[in-house]
């Protein structure tokens, strides 16, 4: 590996430790400032953990801080991550669930208000805005994402009914907890997360990418050992400043992906020029690529 492959690889790292930073400030700002106060419940393993925490301070001698709670439940799924998909990826979605929990605990609870209805809606944008972050960076914030991905590699087939259940299960819970009005705030708190990092991360909208090189084999080399993306060659295009001779390369992704080839680009030809056009609809095989 060159030196500038090594400060390449280095700046990668440090961008993905600096979005797990965010996203852990941002989630712990949610629970902290909206959510507790609020008696609001998230999603997925958080909101379970926010249950443990809840169950252990009515029923129990001790308190699991939600906290330790998001930790421990992420600890087998991590073995998961590491076993079934991959070391970095298991890696990256480790230090997010470390800094989130560690910043969930330094980040003491601050009632902004107590109106249920706002600390829902607050408490899923700040959130949905975090996690869509981490995931338009290829970071997985743990939880139900590790157990969603091994499922869809092992079967084809999506965790969509698995979480449509344990979030039921999270929103009940929460009208038996606190009262059915509380069950329907943490519904509208889900809707805004999901609303939210839908705007932020769309892994399902495509994108065209139209990129301009003098070395086309090494742009093509090293975005497909990026992407698994096929790419459309025009050769002999003319610059019309400096009528020198260029090739126009065309391939389609996914928005999700578009961190990762501009990582491809800085590596292979800086001096490239590309652009990227939102696609309203993608005809035919379109292939989703997999973490690694």
């Amino acid at each position: 590996m060159s030196d500038v492959q090594r400060i390449i690889k280095r700046h990668q790292v440090l961008k993905k430790a600096s979005v797990s930073f965010t996203y852990a400030v941002l989630v712990s700002i949610a629970i902290n400032f909206f959510w507790t106060p609020g008696h609001i419940y998230s999603s997925g393993v958080t909101g379970f953990a926010q249950l443990l925490t809840t169950l252990s301070q009515r029923y129990f001698s001790f308190t699991i801080s939600t906290a330790l709670g998001l930790f421990l439940l992420n600890v087998p799924l991590l073995f998961l991550a590491w076993k079934q998909i991959g070391h970095q990826f298991a890696f990256f979605t480790f230090l997010s669930v470390l800094l989130a929990s560690l910043m969930i605990k330094i980040l003491h609870p601050v009632a902004l208000t107590h109106d249920p209805l706002v600390c829902a809606l607050f408490g899923g944008a700040v959130n949905g805005f975090g996690t869509g972050l981490a995931l338009k960076n290829q970071i997985s914030t743990g939880g139900l994402d590790i157990l969603g991905i091994v499922i869809q590699r092992k079967t084809g087939h999506s965790i969509g009914r698995i979480n449509i259940l344990f979030n039921s299960l999270i929103i009940v819970s929460a009208g038996f907890l606190y009262g059915w009005p509380y069950a329907f705030y943490s519904a509208i708190g889900l809707l805004v997360n999901a609303r939210v990092m839908d705007m932020t991360y769309t892994r399902q909208q495509q994108m065209q990418i139209m990129i301009v090189t003098n070395v086309p084999k090494t742009v093509i080399d090293s975005v497909q050992n990026h992407l698994r993306r096929g790419i459309t060659l025009v050769h002999n295009a003319e610059g019309a400043y400096r009528h020198d001779k260029k090739t126009i390369l065309f391939t389609v992704i996914s928005r999700y992906e578009r961190s990762e080839l501009e990582e491809a680009l800085e590596e292979a030809d800086p001096n490239a020029f590309a652009v990227a056009v939102d696609v309203d609809e993608v005809f035919g095989r379109f292939y989703e690529s997999k973490p690694k």
